[in-house]
């Protein structure tokens, strides 16, 4: 096994307003998926830490929230700088505590997050006026009559708690904090307790490049009390949350109460619907990102291959061929392209849905189980044949290297299969026909569609429908997210 030991520090913190302290409530181990060992201890925050970050982002709002806009693109594209030339020390540590493979942690976690940073940048200077025609009022008991003038503003929401999973700990953190701060708000951290280190550190970044006292802060802890203490909390305005759609409904229950704005981006169970005309080569190898891509730890993965009848028996088999063909180990290893699952908790309800669909009748084709490796929570690339749709390995997010094949018979078909479902986050058609597959796409009930490609484009809207979630991040649709309108009137 390779090794590459992360650059760790002797203690981590956490931030809250000018101050680095520690966890109210201890330490807690951070474990590489990878070898089992502990990477280092993280801070175990209680609620009264993440109440005391929220305060301080609050007590910051309004001196943040006035700055120019040049500023705020400034300091951002100081961050971006600043993660690429820590790319490094960062990107074995996100290796470390992800468990993905070096090829992703060099090219979609790291550079990504410098990116969004760039990205955001640039949107912090994108006009926040949106101008109206005048119209023309008589006059009422209310006011005399005229001309009135009018604009819309896009204003800052306040106090943004960013809460985010464990797939991507720095893209998905970068994705909310850079549109939010651009737009002027304040923010606390609160990444997952899975792999918090390199999101310290990216906040650390923040303060180094000389983002103000309380405008970023930073809550971490092993369980759930932080993360709920910053939905309860009175002085967070909105929630930001990319996780599981169990602790998406939970949040929008609880932030109800105080009326917080929400953007929750939740599960999924991606339709990969396979035409008659399709270019099986290239569906084959699109489908089977599911397990070459971070192990399935992919909310947007084409999990369901609802495929052509006359086509189904190529595509079982082409999938097959690649899933022995795909090297699971080390992700440090050079020629790894699967590595771990985050957790042994996590492997072990993987692994429990494999059994419920041989239970339920579908057919293991390939994978299945562990590999034969001494340490590291690994699983295999796994197929399951034969699959109906009422089948609940069909129905449910297993968020690992697992695909399941169903069979149409026409297009009618394939799209209620689709759509027969809790989730709609991201569907996709592979055809002959862009005509076919546009046309499809309208009938799909899902955030986002891809044809022909799992590639993205980043400045489109993100996000689902349905238990996949609530409202759109993505290029200027992210800014718009954490803003809200202000309408402005005047007399002519």
């Amino acid at each position: 096994m390779a090794t590459a030991t992360p650059t760790v520090r002797d203690e981590y913190r956490l931030l809250i307003g000018e101050t680095w302290v520690p966890g109210s409530a201890g330490t807690y181990d951070i474990v590489n998926p990878a070898t089992e060992e502990v990477v280092a201890q993280a801070p175990e925050g209680s609620a009264d830490d993440a109440r005391a970050a929220a305060a301080a982002a609050k007590d910051a709002f309004e001196s943040w929230s006035q700055t120019s806009p040049k500023e705020r693109a400034e300091l951002m594209r100081a961050v971006a700088r600043r993660i690429h030339e820590r790319a490094d020390d960062l990107i074995p540590l996100v290796i470390a505590e992800t468990g993905c493979t070096a090829t992703v942690g060099k090219q979609m976690q790291v550079p990504v997050a410098a990116s969004r940073f760039e990205r955001y940048a640039r949107g912090a200077l994108e006009p926040s006026v949106i101008p109206l025609p005048p119209q023309e009022v008589p006059a009422t008991a209310l006011a005399p009559g005229g001309i009135m003038g009018a604009m819309a503003r896009r204003a800052p929401v306040g106090v943004v708690a960013c809460i985010t999973p464990y797939n991507f700990p720095i893209v998905n953190m970068a994705g909310k904090i850079g549109p939010a701060l651009a737009m002027g708000n304040t923010v606390v951290v609160k990444p997952a307790p899975q792999d918090p280190l390199a999101v310290i550190e990216l906040v650390a970044i923040l303060e180094e490049v000389g983002f103000p006292p309380g405008v970023v802060n930073v809550v971490t802890g092993s369980g759930p009390e932080t993360g709920e203490a910053l939905v309860d909390s009175p002085d967070v305005d909105m929630i930001s949350f990319t996780g599981s759609t169990g602790v998406g409904i939970r949040i929008a229950e609880a932030a109800g109460a105080t009326m917080k704005r929400l953007l929750l981006e939740l599960g999924g169970k991606g339709a990969g619907i396979v035409r008659e005309d399709a270019d099986l080569e290239n569906a084959i190898g699109q489908i089977g990102s599911v397990w070459s891509f971070h192990s399935g730890q992919i909310c947007t993965a084409p999990t369901r291959a609802i495929v052509h009848r006359s086509r189904y028996e190529e595509l079982v088999g082409g999938l097959t061929k690649m899933a022995g063909m795909l090297p699971v180990g080390d992700p440090l290893e050079k020629g790894t392209v699967v590595g771990p699952l985050i957790s042994g908790a996590h492997r072990d309800r993987v692994e429990g849905y494999v059994g419920i669909g041989r239970d339920e009748g579908a057919e293991v084709v390939a994978g299945g189980g562990r590999p034969d490796m001494e340490r590291g929570f690994y699983m295999r690339p796994t197929l399951l044949a034969e699959c109906r749709n009422d089948m609940r390995v069909v129905r449910e997010e297993i968020f690992g290297p697992v695909i399941v094949v169903i069979p149409y018979d026409d297009d009618d078909e394939a799209i209620a299969i689709a759509n027969d479902s809790d989730f709609g986050l991201y569907d996709y058609v592979f055809t002959g026909d862009s005509a076919k597959g546009l046309a499809m796409s309208r009938k799909l009930r899902a955030g986002n569609v891809g044809i022909n490609t799992v590639q993205r484009n980043h400045e489109t809207p993100f996000g689902g429908t349905k238990l996949s979630g609530v409202g759109r991040d993505g290029g200027s649709f992210g800014l718009h997210a954490y803003s809200e309108l202000q309408s402005v009137v005047w007399p002519g």
